[in-house]
């Protein structure tokens, strides 16, 4: 295992371990809310995403998650919300990270991710080769993405 390897596993462990999002929305008066529930059956991870949308603006101004499952699931839609806690991204912001993630989940490690895009999110590339995790790693960024067409379509 390479000295990268090993942070990446020590960032998706850590995330796993102290989750950052996960709680009850406090969405901001005004706001558009959504949520929505993901299960994986293949291993039993499930979650419900939450996000919070300034109508004047499209950004998404808070998420919050509950939910338990496998580290990779956790640690995944932790880092997730971190992404978008310090990012303040719009709702096409926010799909274009999902589009990139879901690129490199799926890519079996054959395309090299855009750090600049993904953040920590990186750390996820190796769960590429192992088809049976991706849906894992997916849960979170495919909640999100349910949520932000829950949004639109009340736009």
């Amino acid at each position: 295992m390479s000295a990268l390897d090993g942070l990446y596993q020590e960032l998706i462990l850590d995330h796993s371990k102290r989750p950052i999002g996960k709680g009850e929305l406090e969405a901001p008066l005004g706001a558009l809310t959504a949520a929505h529930h993901e299960f994986n059956p293949s291993c039993g991870d499930e979650l419900t995403l939450s996000i919070a949308v300034d109508p004047a603006t499209g950004k998404i101004e808070k998420l919050a998650w509950d939910g338990a499952g496998c580290s990779i699931s956790m640690a995944s839609v932790s880092i997730l919300a971190q992404l978008l806690r310090d990012e303040s991204l719009t709702m096409a912001e926010a799909q274009t990270r999902v589009d990139a993630f879901r690129e490199m989940i799926q890519s079996r490690g054959e395309i090299e991710p855009d750090e600049d895009l993904l953040g920590d999110a990186i750390a996820l590339q190796g769960v590429s080769k192992f088809v049976m995790r991706v849906k894992c790693a997916m849960l979170g960024w495919v909640a999100l993405e349910a949520d932000m067409r829950q949004i639109e379509a009340a736009g």
